[in-house]
């Protein structure tokens, strides 16, 4: 990624309908340029361009980040199998108390309760979870699923 490629993710982030045209004459380059180096950020897994919602605008939506502890280093493996679950929106491995931690929009409590409580426990390895529920946020946005 070069500067020019940051840029565009910018214009991207500040309008996620801006025209490549109109991305283009803002940078001082052409269209094409843009439609290529948009393209190959997507092929590449560097950039996604998606429809983001307000989690809390969203009538019985729940967020949550539930922090869990693995019995084995099977992190990769365990990451990849939680992340194909519904409701799941990130996967991270991380430092300090969890080995992982995973947030999670479920459109209701009860689609909350079913991912702790039926999905996760079909995932082998993992010792012990800690759900913490997001009661409001700035600047957080989901994709519905």
């Amino acid at each position: 990624m070069d500067d020019l490629d940051r840029k565009i993710i910018v214009e991207l982030q500040t309008n996620g309908r801006a025209s490549y045209k109109d991305i283009a004459k803002k940078l001082g380059v052409s269209d094409g340029t843009i439609r290529f180096r948009v393209g190959r950020m997507i092929r590449e897994n560097i950039l996604r361009i998606t429809a983001s919602v307000n989690p809390f605008a969203l009538g019985n939506g729940m967020l949550a980040l539930v922090g869990m502890r693995l019995e084995r280093r099977t992190h990769k493996q365990t990451m990849e199998e939680i992340a194909r679950l519904n409701s799941v929106v990130s996967v991270c491995n991380a430092t300090g108390r969890y080995d992982l931690l995973v947030e999670v929009f479920a459109d209701s409590q009860k689609g909350l309760s079913r991912f702790l409580m039926e999905d996760l426990a079909k995932i082998a390895g993992i010792n012990a979870t800690e759900t913490f529920l997001y009661l409001d946020a700035i600047n957080k946005w989901v994709e519905l699923g």
